[in-house]
């Protein structure tokens, strides 16, 4: 069965990539997954500069899902490029790099460190993070923000750029309208949901930082529904993502107008998820006689 897609006019070897933060570079997982089957490895966010992330407690498991704060912690886009891309360029999956900063500045200067290097195929905007020159408020939640920030990087890229979509907003609809605005050759939705869990005993909140991003099963009908809303919306490819576990999940993502689907907090309890998905996704197409093209976007 055919499972190549295409997003920017690259072809990915099969719809199946893995989220940023979930599945590091790769090595990590090397011998449980065949990284060559895989559309795409999205890798943790990059910063220009090293970020050293939130207080701990980081993680905290909630019905269906898990809260996470880390902050964005990375060791800075030389210290990537120098130590974790090597890995990726063995390999037929293409790299998809997410990119994160707090100013507009941020993002353009993250993108240029990366002007003259191989091996990276797309950039992923992270526009969840706080603008600090706006008050602190997450680039992703304003129409014209995010409108500002593809248009930015979209200016010093050589690369296609993804825009990856925060759901803490009204209207995800006009956020994506800003982000095709502004160039972006893709979108990614949905990121994390904001949510807080409090130990009743300590009288406390879990997470160190009070307040984290809600992933993992609980989201993912919310996720189906703004890729819906979306592909009805814009003319870009969309890389669904929030909740994925099984070969139904990515049906239904695809059914809702999504091209690829992206496979994150999955990972975590099962290292194999993405191999699962691929064969249960392969034995769905012959068993129905049917193409990815057939199913996209029916509903």
């Amino acid at each position: 069965m055919l499972l190549t897609v295409k997003i920017a006019g690259i072809e990915l070897n099969s719809p199946i990539i893995t989220a940023s933060g979930t599945f590091g570079n790769g090595s990590a997982y090397a011998k449980f997954v065949d990284l060559n089957r895989l559309g795409a490895i999205t890798v943790k966010g990059v910063s220009h500069e090293p970020w050293e992330g939130n207080p701990p407690p980081r993680i905290a498991e909630t019905h269906g899902g898990i809260l996470n704060a880390v902050g964005l912690q990375n060791p800075g886009a030389k210290a990537f490029i120098e130590k974790d891309l090597p890995f990726l360029k063995d390999f037929s999956a293409k790299v998809i790099v997410n990119l994160c900063g707090r100013t507009v500045e941020d993002y353009v200067n993250v993108a240029r460190d990366f002007a003259d290097v191989d091996g990276v195929d797309f950039f992923e905007l992270n526009i969840s993070c706080p603008n600090v020159k706006a008050g602190g408020m997450a680039m992703g939640t304003e129409p014209k923000m995010a409108e500002e920030v593809t248009r930015a990087v979209k200016s010093v890229s050589a690369v296609p750029v993804i825009v990856k979509l925060s759901p803490n907003v009204t209207d995800i609809v006009s956020i994506a309208k800003g982000a095709e605005a502004g160039g972006a050759d893709a979108l990614c939705l949905i990121n994390t949901l904001l949510g807080m869990k409090i130990d009743i005993h300590k009288k406390k909140p879990v997470l160190g930082n009070t307040i984290g991003g809600l992933s993992g099963r609980a989201i993912m009908p919310v996720a189906v529904r703004m890729v819906y809303q979306v592909a009805k919306a814009v003319s870009l490819p969309i890389i669904g993502t929030g909740g994925a576990a099984t070969w139904e999940d990515v049906v239904e993502f695809i059914m809702a107008g999504a091209t690829a689907v992206s496979i994150g907090t999955a990972n975590f309890t099962n290292p194999r998820v993405t191999m699962e998905i691929l064969d249960g996704l392969i034995a769905y197409m012959k068993r129905e006689q049917i193409t990815l093209d057939e199913i996209r976007g029916v509903i």
